[in-house]
């Protein structure tokens, strides 16, 4: 009886140490705002000092991170938000980028049907239809607490005085700085080289977002603002109209919701396959016990390689705008149907993906992204991923308006079979269309346990983005990591073509690599896109809020 007290006393000891030993990020009592600059997330939460909510804080970070962070923030660009409310009441809202009414099918093909170099992903050819403006208008007038004034004007007061830049910032502009130049010319702000510690005003910038704040919604897709975009569009060889402009609206949508176990993850519905290509990912894994693998050892590596790899063949074909497709959601994530979808799978030797078409479903018929996750007192939370696509877009940059414009375009299977910038290929359920929206891996997410808030998180990262997702959720989950450490953790990607596993450079054991290899699959790692910049917050047992803002770039967490 002693031995067995005493054999208790030291489980119990041992796993307090445990749970005491693992790392954290930032903790907060009441809110935190985990984003990709520093001056964006102080200044969202300043509107949580000032009794704002959720909604409130998410308006205010992203204008300034238009301002901070144009390498993807962005009034020219477009994203999701998903939401939990207090009551645990959840929702999204659909502010993608559309095609222009003047968009066709054939649009960057050549007479002979291949597709025009560069078309799809540089300049003024490359624009769809901005949302970013809209979603923020639309979510304020259902949620927002207080004025939009307020909101936008410590993005204006930011444009005006400056923001210091890191030494990251400097690399990504000057690595840039010859293809924007190319696009925009030689006179524009961003021609200009910088070196860390440089103050950038964005004047322009300013001007535009006074027009936003003094005229609302209209003030960007109607007047002054909407008719220098469109003669700024068509001067450079786009098709944006007025017309395109002024009947873009915002679209709430349900939730993807499904389980985990026992966590309800609700994630984004398409046009974003981020929602449904992250549930069957997550349910195909979850009959296995990947918590006793070795965390980014062989088997846990193979398990969710081959998840990937059958969900981004069903991506492929299955998804577009579900206001111009069918899109199969409930047989996609039915256990069933991913049961069989695995049957193939074994821990022996690698499957092949040209093996793997997308499943046997009857139907009727990019990289530069950044992501904001937000949890306010009164226990709202919010997740939020926005995009231009491409680094700084299409590298058009307007000097009068002061943004870059996005290249989402080429989310569009541009020829269906033929891989857009990040690889993906795609099918006729995304092809262009007049009013259509691209598809998107983005992938903002809430979890709940147990009836309640567990983590928001997202994350940039194109076609990573979903993966990226996932291993954050599971590395807390079944790896008892907390949301800093499995942020920063290295990560692997599969998106079944092209046919490897993308793995981070010096993150993987040698060893594993070489077992991996043994089986038949193929590694690329090294010099390679970073994959994924996540910014999470977990909520601890206690109630406190931990942040976790990804060490690839200037993220940082901050709360009260």
């Amino acid at each position: 009886m002693k031995k067995t007290l005493l054999f208790t006393l030291l489980l119990i000891s041992f796993f307090a140490c445990k749970t005491k030993d693992v790392p954290r990020g930032p903790i907060a009592d009441h809110a935190m705002v985990v984003s990709a600059r520093e001056e964006a997330s102080e200044i969202g939460l300043e509107i949580l000092k000032k009794g704002g909510n959720a909604f409130d804080a998410m308006i205010a970070t992203k204008f300034a991170l238009a301002v901070s962070f144009p390498f993807a923030g962005n009034i020219g660009g477009g994203g999701f938000l998903v939401y939990r409310l207090r009551d645990g009441t959840t929702g999204t809202l659909d502010f993608r980028e559309k095609a222009p009414l003047a968009a066709t099918k054939q649009m960057y093909l050549d007479s002979l049907g291949e597709v025009i170099a560069g078309k799809s992903t540089t300049g003024a050819s490359a624009v769809g239809v901005p949302g970013s403006v809209a979603g923020m208008f639309a979510a304020h007038k259902k949620f927002g607490t207080l004025p939009f004034n307020t909101l936008i004007q410590p993005a204006i007061d930011l444009a005006k005085k400056g923001v210091v830049v890191t030494q990251k910032q400097a690399n990504s502009l000057n690595y840039y700085r010859d293809k924007i130049v190319e696009v925009s010319g030689d006179t524009i702000l961003f021609a200009n080289q910088f070196v860390a510690k440089d103050t950038i005003k964005y004047q322009s910038l300013a001007r535009t977002l006074e027009l936003i704040r003094d005229h609302g919604q209209a003030g960007f897709y109607q007047g002054e603002i909407a008719e220098k975009i469109v003669d700024f569009i068509k001067f450079n060889g786009g098709i944006i109209s007025l017309k395109d402009l002024k009947q873009y609206q915002a679209i709430w949508r349900d939730a993807v919701e499904f389980k985990y176990k026992d966590l309800k993850i609700i994630s984004m519905g398409p046009p974003s396959s981020g929602g449904i290509t992250l549930a069957q990912i997550m349910k195909m894994v979850a009959p296995y016990s990947i918590g006793d693998f070795s965390h980014n050892g062989t088997e846990h590596i193979q398990l969710l390689t081959e998840a990937q790899r059958r969900a981004y063949a069903d991506r492929a074909y299955f998804l577009g705008d579900p206001d111009f497709v069918h899109v199969p959601q409930h047989q996609l994530i039915d256990q069933e149907y991913l049961r069989k979808r695995m049957k193939s799978f074994s821990f022996d030797t690698a499957t092949s993906s040209s093996d793997v078409g997308h499943g046997a479903i009857e139907i009727l018929e990019h990289d530069q992204t950044t992501h904001f996750s937000i949890v306010d007192p009164m226990g709202n939370a919010i997740a939020v991923t926005t995009t231009i696509n491409g680094a700084y877009g299409s590298k058009l940059y307007s000097e009068e308006l002061g943004f870059f414009f996005n290249n989402e375009m080429d989310d569009f299977s541009v020829k269906p079979g033929t891989p857009n910038m990040f690889g993906l290929t795609g099918g006729q359920a995304n092809s262009i269309a007049p009013e259509k929206r691209m598809l998107s891996s983005m992938t903002p997410t809430i979890v709940e346990k147990d009836g309640a808030l567990s983590m928001t998180l997202g994350t940039p990262g194109g076609s990573t983005i979903i993966t990226s997702v996932a291993q954050t959720m599971l590395n807390v989950y079944e790896f008892d990591m907390g949301m800093q450490q499995a942020v920063d953790a290295p990560r692997f990607h599969h998106q079944w073509l092209p046919d490897e596993v993308l793995m981070e450079p010096n993150g993987f054991d040698s060893l594993t690599i070489q077992t991996l290899k043994n089986k038949g699959y193929k590694i690329k790692h090294g010099q390679s896109r970073i994959i994924g910049k996540v910014d999470g917050i977990y909520v601890l047992p206690d109630g406190r809020l931990e942040g976790g803002a990804d060490r690839r770039g200037d993220d940082t967490a901050v709360g009260f």
